[in-house]
């Protein structure tokens, strides 16, 4: 069973809008788990043990936001020699209020020390989140989903 973990930070709500619709498009998927945390909650442990991510933030600032940062921050050293985690796949949702090229260049850089492989190309949310954006998401939840399951990631 693919195990999808989607980690998000959200003040006002809409990252977790965007990641709650890549969690309903795992769901939705035969033989797929989704396991759903803010970055605060997250750990070393959730990101070994699971068989994809996707990364969820809003733009601060042309910035990841702070959370996400703290999460790479405090998981770094444990993972860093991990076999485990060694071309793990991941794909970025952003919530921007501007034009999200910082925070996904920032987040992108820090998986590349990490050594994931990006296997989707990231979505960002300019603006208000339309049902265009929500179905985008679920439907990025569903083929990470079919892709471990296949082995295609």
């Amino acid at each position: 069973m693919a195990r999808v973990l989607i980690i998000y930070h959200s003040q006002s709500g809409n990252t977790e809008m965007l990641a709650r619709s890549v969690v309903q498009g795992v769901v939705e998927t035969e033989g797929a788990h989704a396991v759903f945390k803010r970055a605060v909650d997250a750990d070393a442990h959730d990101i070994r043990d699971c068989d994809a991510m996707v990364i969820c933030s809003p733009e601060y600032f042309g910035y990841m936001a702070g959370a996400v940062k703290d999460l790479f921050d405090r998981t770094y050293e444990e993972l860093r020699d991990d076999a485990a985690i060694y071309k793990k796949p991941y794909c970025i949702v952003i919530s921007a209020g501007n034009d999200g090229s910082g925070a996904l260049a920032h987040i992108e850089r820090i998986c590349k020390g990490y050594r994931f492989r990006k296997v989707q190309h990231p979505i960002i949310c300019k603006g208000q989140i339309t049902e265009e954006t929500l179905t985008q998401c679920f439907e990025l939840g569903r083929t990470i989903a079919e892709g471990v399951n296949a082995g295609i990631f």
